[in-house]
């Protein structure tokens, strides 16, 4: 039995409608379009029309003609707006165009840190006491022995005999707050206004402290690191255990100049200036405030004499007079160190300046100290310059002054500082 023919092969497997393939499929797509002249069999062919679909030519012509408005070529490059500034420079914005500075560069870190925080030996003495330390508690003496007799005398009438001297033995042991750390601690907070660093001016300062104490030898938690909100160049060394500096200092300064300031000052910690210093202010404190009170009084019954008459003014000045000169020839042992203490204190403070430079020179930061030095002179002179344009007078100390100066100049520590910049130091 034969199998009817057609069912096996359908019409619908050849596109078109035809029932038998004229022409190969892979031939489908003419190449004929792509000359101009030859007919077209694009309506043959509907499925072949997608280049229309897809114009590949228009789409980069849009985001070449975005371009020009992002950067005009009538706009001149901000270089040129500001030809005072040379280039390569920090570009700052010009001071009519912004209202606020720009920001301040970072202190450049350029220390040695040669140790890395690790002591390479340990001072015999973590704090000490030099000459200076010494001779600045020697000229206290005669204060103390007027602070004594003062403090003795308004206690025991105050209190009685038994009274009296136990305020007076209470008194003398008050002296040991010097180097109590939470007595110190408050003493900078509230008459030095000094205050804790920052997070972040902690972080500038530790690394720097620890280069410094481990080449001196010294435990870098027996101090305590202090900030004072100032805009001069300075530092100090409070107490027994107090080293504070300013923000000047701290954000100005480099890390090797602010390695030498802190030096510096842990020499007048390690000379024992700082402790001796405050121990003698603390302990002549009742003297002075007896003589502040002795100077008001007589310069208020002065002033109410000459009021009243002349002859009153002048038997006060005479009664003034022969009472000083009464305590000089009496007590002159007395009275005399009181009237030259300032002029001694001063000289003994200028040579402990220079220790404190010799003490951070020992430990490899004498061009340091010599550059914060010349920083020095530079911002004074500087100030001279300006005062002198602004049409000030400038006032140069005399030589009483400069005696009761407690620095000495740049260029004496400059001298004191040459023999350390020698080879082999």
């Amino acid at each position: 039995m034969s199998q009817p023919p057609g069912p096996t092969y359908p019409a619908p497997q050849y596109p078109g409608g035809n029932t038998a393939p004229p022409q190969h499929p892979s031939a489908a797509p003419s190449p004929a379009p792509q000359y101009p002249g030859a007919p077209s069999p694009a309506p043959q062919y509907p499925e072949a029309t997608e280049p229309p679909q897809y114009p590949a030519p228009t789409p980069p012509a849009p985001q070449a003609a975005a371009q020009p408005p992002q950067y005009p070529t009538a706009a001149p490059p901000p270089a040129p707006q500001y030809p005072q500034y040379p280039q390569g420079a920090t570009p700052y914005p010009h001071p009519a165009s912004a209202a606020t500075p720009p920001p301040q560069q970072p202190a450049a870190d350029d220390l040695d840190y040669r140790h890395r925080g690790s002591r390479v030996h340990v001072a015999a003495h973590q704090r000490g006491a030099d000459a200076t330390a010494i001779g600045r508690l020697a000229i206290h003496v005669p204060g103390f022995l007027v602070s004594l007799a003062v403090v003795a005398a308004i206690a025991q009438g105050l209190f009685g005999t038994v009274g009296g001297w136990l305020v007076v033995l209470a008194w003398l042991a008050s002296g040991a707050l010097v180097f109590h750390r939470p007595t110190e601690l408050a003493y900078a907070r509230s008459v030095l206004k000094l205050r804790p660093p920052l997070a972040q001016e902690r972080a500038r300062l530790e690394p720097v402290w620890r280069e410094v104490t481990a080449r001196a030898g010294v435990e870098r938690d027996t101090y305590e690191l202090m900030v004072e909100n100032s805009t001069e160049l300075n530092a100090m060394a409070a107490a027994g255990h107090v080293v504070g500096v300013t923000t000047y200092s701290l954000n100005r300064l480099s890390s090797s100049n602010l390695a030498a300031v802190l030096a510096h000052e842990l020499g007048h910690h390690t000379g024992g200036h700082a402790w001796a210093g405050l121990l003698g202010y603390w302990y002549s404190l009742p003297g002075r405030m007896a003589w502040s009170l002795a100077r008001g009084f007589a310069r208020i019954a002065l002033f109410i004499a000459r009021r009243l008459s002349l002859v009153a003014y002048g038997f006060l000045i005479l009664f003034f007079g022969m009472f000083v000169i009464a305590g000089l020839l009496g007590a002159w042992y007395i009275t005399i160190p009181l009237v030259i203490a300032p002029y001694l204190l001063a000289y003994v403070g200028r040579q402990a300046e220079l220790r404190a430079d010799q003490q951070a020179a020992a430990l490899g930061f004498a061009p340091e100290v010599a550059q914060v030095l010349h920083r020095l002179q530079a911002e004074e002179d500087a100030d001279k310059v300006r005062a002198a344009g602004a049409g000030q007078k400038l006032n140069e100390p005399g030589t009483l002054a400069r005696l009761l100066d407690t620095h000495p100049d740049h260029a004496t520590r400059l001298r004191a500082l040459a023999r350390y910049h020698q080879p082999g130091r």
